[in-house]
């Protein structure tokens, strides 16, 4: 039997259908319920008789009475494969299925949890004006740049380094370029035991949750903040305290006593893109002494600054070794590369490698290496300077739609980032805004799924990074009619 028998095909252990109709039944379920592909053949006729425990010839008669009711198709010197009409005759049939054809339900009854889930729809990409988070346009990647490092790395020379299991160590090539060429623009220096590499910052967070839900304390947030860090921190067993915001960021004065951990984003608060002033961080540094916390600075964005100098990163400016650096590289060249990274304290990296080591091993070893190529070959400064344009003029763009058609309602002071933050009135509610609007085609993020515990309604998040220039104006203008049909 060959090894890409689809070994699911059973025949059942008690039929009065004969053989040859069994073998049948058997198949053009499959078939139905969309088991077996489209594009490759089925097994040979010797293959399934091997597996049947029957004759050839049985195997054979089955296939043409299946080729008879238009299950298959024969093709030459190629064997048997489904029908292409099948394809519509079961969506045709998964449409007239009846609610008394249940599922059969799980053995497990799960309690309800906390967690966030992504409100927007798998096919965002669709929709003409997609304002949502964490999408970049894909027209800005740098195809050409990422395909040579790619070829580089899948050279001889290189493949050894990947091709075998690195345990949970990351790539030194990885480690280098990151403390040379990313963390230095952020004034920080670390050793490369000082560093560990993650996919995305998510999975940084979850990692940090996990190594310190063991001290039982809570964990401090901003509020309203990033609801990943919420989830992480949930799933890692944490109890979480929301903390305020103000123009100048999280208010240290209101993060209580007895916290672990405080979770902030500095360079641009998620989701109200303020800037955290100096005199906030070091007031925030001064509280981590006093009320003997660690603080985890997630750099969200840090490199959009677009009118000013990025400010000082808390890490840097960090004398007691309280601050827990996490960055990612979603923003500035793919989500889909899933790359990030935690900078802290040797103990504190060696406690995060274990537990990363027990969730996945390590991050995929062929990429860190692309990725390595990518920075040492200069692609990554060339194409962050190339963005950093776009958006700009994006954001400038943005700027003036907004105060030309939505200067009704309030706006959070940026310079920078890929989105804005807009807030209603008494009694405004974005989430049937955003229902109104999806039936218009345009996407936006409502405001309470940032909130810790979901009440304030009045607010919605405008990201711009996917939607071209020429489109932005033209679609804050649909966001503002729904707007004023609301007000």
């Amino acid at each position: 039997m060959s090894s890409t028998t689809p070994r699911f095909l059973k025949l059942p252990d008690a039929s009065n259908l004969s053989l040859r109709d069994q073998i049948c039944e058997v198949i053009s379920s499959a078939i139905i319920s969309k088991s077996l592909a489209h594009d490759r053949a089925l097994p040979s006729c010797r293959d399934l008789a091997n597996q049947f425990g029957v004759s050839r010839n049985t195997v054979f008669a089955a296939y043409n009475k299946l080729i008879d009711l238009d299950f298959l198709v024969s093709r030459d010197r190629s064997g048997y494969f489904i029908n292409p009409q099948m394809a519509s005759l079961n969506n045709l049939q998964n449409e007239l299925r009846t609610a008394a054809q249940d599922e059969k339900p799980c053995i497990v009854s799960f309690p309800p949890n906390e967690l966030s889930p992504v409100v927007n729809p798998l096919d965002w990409n669709s929709y003409p004006y997609p304002f949502i988070y964490n999408q970049i346009d894909p027209d800005l990647f740098p195809v050409a740049s990422w395909r040579e490092c790619t070829r580089q790395a899948l050279g001889r020379t290189k493949t050894p380094i990947w091709a075998s299991d690195s345990v949970e160590s990351d790539s030194p090539q990885l480690i280098q370029q990151l403390r040379q060429r990313l963390l230095n623009t952020r004034s920080i220096y670390a050793e490369e035991d000082e560093i560990l590499i993650t996919l995305g910052s998510q999975n940084a967070l979850f990692i940090l949750g996990t190594i310190f839900s063991k001290f039982g304390k809570p964990i401090a947030l901003e509020d309203p903040g990033f609801f990943g860090a919420r989830n992480a921190f949930r799933m890692s067993g944490s109890e979480l305290i929301g903390v305020p915001i103000d123009g100048d960021g999280i208010i240290p004065s209101k993060i209580p006593n007895g916290c672990q951990l405080v979770f902030t984003t500095p360079s641009h608060q998620f989701p109200t893109m303020i800037t955290m002033s100096q005199s906030r961080r070091k007031e925030l540094l001064k509280a981590a002494d006093e009320k003997d916390f660690l603080i985890i600075e997630d750099d969200y964005e840090a490199e959009m600054n677009y009118f000013s100098q990025s400010s000082h990163s808390m890490m840097s400016m960090d004398t007691s070794g309280r601050v827990i650096y996490v960055g990612s590289l979603s923003k500035t060249l793919s989500p889909g590369i899933r790359l990030g990274f935690i900078v802290a304290h040797r103990d504190i990296i060696r406690e995060a490698r274990i537990a990363r080591g027990v969730m996945m091993r390590h991050p995929p070893t062929i990429v860190q290496e692309i990725v390595a190529l990518f920075f040492q070959l200069g692609h990554y400064d060339a194409h962050l300077n190339n963005i950093e344009r776009r958006y700009q003029k994006r954001w400038q763009a943005m700027d003036i739609a907004l105060g030309k058609h939505l200067n009704m309602l309030k706006r959070t002071k940026s310079k920078g980032g890929t989105s804005f933050w807009l807030t209603g009135p008494e009694g405004f509610d974005a989430s049937i805004l955003a229902n109104r609007l999806r039936a218009k085609g345009v996407l936006i993020d409502r405001g309470q799924d940032y909130y810790l515990n979901y009440n304030e309604k009045r607010n919605f998040r405008l990201g711009f990074a996917y939607v071209p220039v020429s489109k932005l104006e033209d679609g804050v203008k649909i966001i503002a009619e729904e707007v004023r049909a609301l007000l």
